[in-house]
């Protein structure tokens, strides 16, 4: 069964933001976060920036015509370097390890030809496993890694050839 990516614009705003709350729930047990007092986590800081900027890029995860997670991409050229990243990754429980978020994350490398940085919270053992794993397999070994600020960075270069 193939997973769908969707670029996703305004009209899946609420969505990914419904999305957010599970993301967050999950991602609570690395980072501490708490619901607030209506019982809700906060509103993504950031969340506005995916349709208001050029350099950020939203898509809803679909298996089945069923929402099964969200993805946000971004491109940073700060001067220095000149790269994409994934800033949120997110398949729900239920949909894991079936092979939907190995999927999501071929297609949208695809999508995105140049240098890039992938980075994990060094607590996260199973992020770090699954993007392990999937940079391995989609870079055929060609990419390296560091380590800054309890995080594990995955450096690699997609062409054409790849993928």
């Amino acid at each position: 069964m193939k997973v769908q990516i969707i670029k996703a614009s305004e009209e899946y705003k609420q969505v990914i933001s419904n999305l957010l709350q599970f993301y967050v729930y999950d991602f609570s047990e690395y980072t501490g976060h708490d619901v607030e007092p209506s019982g809700l986590f906060g509103i993504y800081p950031d969340l506005d920036k995916y349709w208001n900027e050029e350099a950020r890029f939203p898509y809803v995860i679909r298996q089945d015509e069923k929402y099964i997670g969200f993805v946000f991409v971004r491109h940073i050229n700060d001067g220095e370097r000149n790269y994409f990243s994934i800033a949120e990754f997110f398949i729900m429980r239920k949909y894991r390890r079936k092979g939907f978020g190995r999927q999501a994350a071929e297609q949208v490398l695809d999508l995105y030809r140049g240098q890039w940085e992938i980075f994990q919270m060094e607590s996260n053992k199973s992020a770090l496993a699954f993007w392990r794993r999937v940079i391995l397999d989609y870079t055929k070994g060609q990419f390296s890694e560091k380590v800054e600020n309890k995080r594990t960075i995955q450096c690699f270069e997609n062409h054409s050839s790849l993928g």
